[in-house]
């Protein structure tokens, strides 16, 4: 497929007419025009592109701090696209390797599916029509000889934001496993703000009380937002400057230091600068990207 076959399906994209004798892979896109190895801005959580900004150096401190400790709940929230799959998936490649990880994913359903989910998770399949006693038994014994082994369980929920006030009374249930002298599991909770609505009921007091470490995940200031585009520009083999400052600026405001939508607005203009042969992607371009993608932070309306 041409260049210009897929730039044109956006009319707001200048310079197609121009573009359309140089064919290239659509997979290469933009960077071989930049000199890049691999797209920068990519939406997909890569932790070989996470930039260690305060924001997100103290939110990582507290998942560390939850798991060298056994706390046997960590919270870990933050705004939609802040980062937390990106830091998540960094603690679980640097885990200890006597560290046994069940990861679940936007887990849903009635009490009782939970612990199906769990030892999914952890590698077992649980036999069909089995009581959720027996199931939970089972589940305890796993527990046991992991620890007899040498090595203790981490249970991961992202999203968690979907599980609802049974599920989350049942991992409560689950972690009165670990006493004085075992600690078979640790529970760790990452999800969007609606959690920490979840946590403000009443009914949810006790589970609150067994939350060890916990943390908020906001967007960056806007003083490095500039270092995190940087970053990111020279993982993927930028060797020159590609925004400019008033750019970057823009970027900041409208993004609200949100690194998806920071990565959203990034990627875009590169894209809108490749289809018009420039080298740089100035305030105009990035505002037009802004306009027309109607790529902003929520809390940002500096477009309208």
């Amino acid at each position: 497929m041409e260049k210009a076959n897929v730039l044109s399906i956006d009319h707001g994209v200048h310079g197609v007419v121009a573009a359309a004798a140089r064919p290239t892979p659509p997979r290469r896109m933009y960077l071989d025009h930049f000199g890049l190895t691999a797209r920068p801005f990519s939406l997909l959580p890569d932790p070989d592109f996470l930039y260690w900004s305060d924001t997100h150096s103290r939110a990582f401190a507290m998942l560390e701090y939850g798991l060298a400790t056994f706390a046997p709940i960590t919270l870990v929230t933050g705004e939609i696209g802040a980062g937390k799959t990106t830091l998540l998936r960094q603690l679980l490649r640097t885990a200890p390797s006597d560290l046994r990880t069940g990861l679940i994913s936007n887990a849903h359903g009635k009490r009782g599916q939970l612990l199906h989910w769990i030892m999914r998770a952890l590698g077992e399949e649980p036999s069909h029509g089995m009581s959720y006693v027996k199931r939970f038994s089972r589940l305890e014994a796993m527990l046991e000889k992991q620890l007899a082994a040498g090595s203790h369980t981490l249970l991961v929920f992202d999203e968690a934001q979907n599980l609802s006030e049974e599920m989350l009374e049942e991992l409560r249930c689950l972690s009165n496993l670990n006493n004085e002298s075992r600690e078979l599991v640790q529970i760790m909770l990452v999800g969007q703000p609606e959690l920490n609505e979840l946590m403000a009921r009443p009914s949810m007091l006790q589970f609150v009380q067994r939350i060890a470490a916990r943390h908020h995940l906001t967007g960056m200031p806007r003083a490095a937002v500039a270092d995190y585009i940087a970053h990111r520009l020279a993982v993927a083999g930028c060797v020159s400057e590609i925004f400019t400052p008033t750019a970057v600026e823009l970027i900041a405001i409208a993004s609200g230091g949100i690194p998806r939508v920071i990565n959203q607005i990034c990627d875009y203009s590169l894209v809108y600068a490749y289809a018009e042969g420039r080298d740089v992607a100035d305030a105009l371009l990035v505002r037009q990207v802004i306009v027309e993608r109607k790529v902003q932070s929520m809390t940002q309306r500096v477009m309208t």
